[in-house]
């Protein structure tokens, strides 16, 4: 999953939420080096991490990109679930309450900024100008959060070709992003419980 679903599944905890949305910056025994609360919400990421990849339906949706994009397919498919959980009226029942959500992810996120690892902290700024979480609505988001994943990749060289099959199979996706995001709610929410009470 990418931003904003990881941000939306750390359950209005504001420590969660750090380590949840910074967890890909922080590698292995670093993670120990936060507080506890920030470990576990780094924890619930790759738990989160680990059933979306594995999952027979994000199979699905990354074999849209696979031909063009291979190991990077799953990326985009990310990008492509954040989409559509914007757009989900059953989470997000207005388009003010995803602003309102996304405003409140980037207050709890400056509020916390020093514990934040240095890249989230140089990316935090065009985060929150270029409002990506709010953004995710809308495909022009998409286009320029797929172009963002290709100037951080190694190896990409361009992003037109993943656009281009996001719009042209996109009721296909909707129907993968159906099929996956409310079994994802159920184990976030139990493992998130988990840890708490851990």
């Amino acid at each position: 999953m990418n931003f904003l679903a990881h941000a939306y599944l750390s359950f209005h905890q504001p420590e969660i939420l750090v380590g949840n949305m910074a967890s890909d910056f922080i590698k292995g025994r670093k993670q120990f080096d936060y507080p506890a609360i920030v470990q576990k919400g780094i924890r619930l990421h790759r738990d989160i991490d680990t059933f979306t990849d594995a999952h027979p339906v994000t199979a699905e949706l990354k074999y849209f990109f696979r031909p063009q994009y291979r190991l990077y397919s799953g990326a985009f498919a990310d990008v492509v679930y954040d989409h559509f959980l914007a757009n989900d009226s059953n989470e997000f029942a207005t388009e003010e309450i995803l602003k309102k959500f996304a405003t409140n992810t980037y207050q709890v996120l400056e509020d916390n900024f020093v514990v934040l690892p240095l890249p989230f902290q140089k990316m935090l700024p065009y985060m929150k100008a270029h409002d990506w979480l709010y953004n995710y609505r809308y495909t022009q988001g998409i286009k320029q959060s797929f172009g963002g994943l290709v100037r951080r990749s190694a190896y990409l060289t361009e992003s037109e070709i993943a656009f281009t099959v996001f719009t042209k199979n996109y009721a296909a996706m909707q129907s993968c992003y159906d099929r996956f995001f409310p079994a994802l709610k159920i184990f976030a929410t139990h493992q998130f419980h988990q840890l708490i009470n851990s």
